[in-house]
């Protein structure tokens, strides 16, 4: 008889990449809330003040791919430690520093850890658990965590900043710190991980780190640029050249940053172009109601994280009926419901005037959004890692936050552009909602291109035959092997 019980052993360690996934996205919306606080008190202006923001995706988002190789080749679990010992590190750099380069800096170096502890923590799980329930289970609580810090990081930072911007920063500290003393002693040691084979595409990993970083750097720069300004245009030129290097380099060497073979996988296409239009427009629809609900309507910031705590609060409740859902549906079948409610929940914050008010406006998108994002979240995660052999998983975790990533900083300058141009610098509620609108139309496009590529895996998925179901395995393996060799 199959035991499908997890061992006590099991659950800490899950709990410990939950922490640190939890913390990589909270510390994505996290510092939104406290922005006017961090200018006054260090003298910012607006253009700096972004990157307090946008340094955090940089280095997130830029260096993900080498984080997930990294994790591959030197093995996940040092590769998890060391990050997650850096990002303990410059958050408390962040708390403490007063000067704007420094906090910036922080912020940063802050991603560059994030960017190797979120696809070493998936790839950890997902070689760990078999395709399939186990999997399904483990990864539907896991990126729960993620969807909860990243939904909850506004209530959270509402919360702090009221008695003070750098408890914002010092708060992850305690965490990400008990996280590493707990992984220390609950993660898998190397012997019972599978490394990748081969040597380090080092010019591999050059272009494609640099045709990232550029990207993301140009689309955040290009509001203030202007999108067909001379830097933009050339930017975006070299970002063409770079990502024209890169593939001629991976298709060439034999042991490739980015095996091109990967994506021959209908279902990892699939996935990660509905993981770039997801985060996209759901971290454009955030930008756009926190603006509309403080500055149109007059909400404060704690009333506004308030406002939006009924999304986040129905994805941190969803983690174990979500596994369940996709162990009946699978992903392919429960990816497009969650999309689809998310796009309703856009559509519906169009109607916003005036005198919107919270029953009226606020509470009905966001439990449309809060329900849509818990289901896609989870879904586009294990779709991603689906049929990946183990030693690609880093790689497979690697391209799925990136599209994640990518998608949100590219998404959300857009949707910046858009309301700054519908506004035409008018102050007047008439003017705000002439931007607001347009940009929450650009947001709902991007969710229902979104809606279109998820539906074609579940045609898909219609047209299979069934297959036989497996009798599910929770067993974890390693960490098992382990105590019985401890005892």
């Amino acid at each position: 008889m199959t035991d499908t019980r997890w061992t006590p052993r099991l659950w800490g360690a899950l709990v410990v990449l939950c922490a640190a996934m939890f913390l990589d996205a909270l510390d994505v919306s996290m510092v939104g809330v406290a922005l006017p606080s961090i200018g006054a008190d260090l003298h910012l202006s607006d253009s700096a003040l972004q990157w307090v923001v946008s340094g955090y995706v940089l280095g997130y988002g830029g260096l993900l791919l080498l984080g997930g190789r990294a994790a591959d080749l030197l093995g996940r679990r040092r590769v998890f430690l060391v990050a997650l010992a850096v990002f303990a590190g410059a958050s408390l750099l962040g708390g403490l520093v007063d000067s704007g380069p420094l906090l910036i800096g922080a912020r940063f170096l802050k991603g560059v850890s994030a960017a190797f502890t979120a696809p070493a923590g998936l790839s950890i799980i997902t070689t760990t658990f078999a395709e399939g329930p186990a999997r399904n289970r483990a990864l539907s609580i896991y990126t729960t965590c993620s969807a909860a810090g990243f939904s909850l990081g506004l209530v959270i930072s509402g919360l702090l900043t009221s008695a003070g911007w750098r408890l914002t920063f010092l708060m992850p500290v305690p965490i990400a710190l008990a996280a590493l003393l707990a992984g220390v002693k609950l993660l898998p040691r190397q012997h019972g991980e599978q490394r990748a084979s081969g040597g380090y595409d080092v010019a591999g990993a050059i272009t494609g780190t640099a045709a990232v970083l550029l990207l993301v750097f140009t689309v955040t720069e290009a509001q203030g640029a202007g999108w067909l300004s001379l830097r933009t245009l050339g930017s975006l030129l070299l970002v063409a050249a770079l990502a024209a290097a890169f593939l001629l380099i991976e298709a060439r060497t034999a042991h490739p940053l980015v095996r091109l073979g990967i994506f021959r996988s209908a279902g990892v296409r699939r996935a990660n172009l509905t993981a770039l239009t997801l985060m996209g427009a759901y971290a454009g629809f955030q930008f756009v109601a926190t603006l509309y609900l403080q500055r149109l309507l007059g909400w404060s910031a704690l009333e506004t994280a308030l406002g939006l705590l009924p999304g986040g609060a129905i994805v941190a409740l969803s983690a174990g009926s979500v596994g369940r859902l996709l162990d009946r549906f699978g992903p392919e079948r429960v990816l497009p419901v969650g999309v689809a409610s998310m796009t309703v929940g856009y559509a519906l914050f169009l109607r916003l005037d005036e005198h919107s008010g919270f029953a009226g406006l606020v509470l009905p998108s966001m439990l449309l959004i809060g329900a849509g994002f818990a289901l896609a979240f989870p879904s586009v995660n294990v779709a991603a890692t689906s049929g990946v052999s183990d030693d690609e998983q880093g790689l497979a975790s690697g391209l799925v936050n990136t599209a994640l990533q990518v998608g949100g900083a590219i998404v959300l300058a857009a949707t910046t552009a858009v309301l700054t141009a519908g506004t035409g610098g008018g102050t007047d509620a008439h003017a705000q909602l002439a931007g607001y609108r347009p940009a929450l139309v650009l947001v709902t496009g991007a969710t229902v291109l979104g809606l279109l590529v998820a539906l074609t895996g579940a045609l898909r998925t219609a047209r299979r035959k069934p297959e036989p179901v497996s009798v599910p395995d929770y067993r974890y393996a390693p960490l098992e092997a382990e105590v019985l060799s401890e005892r």
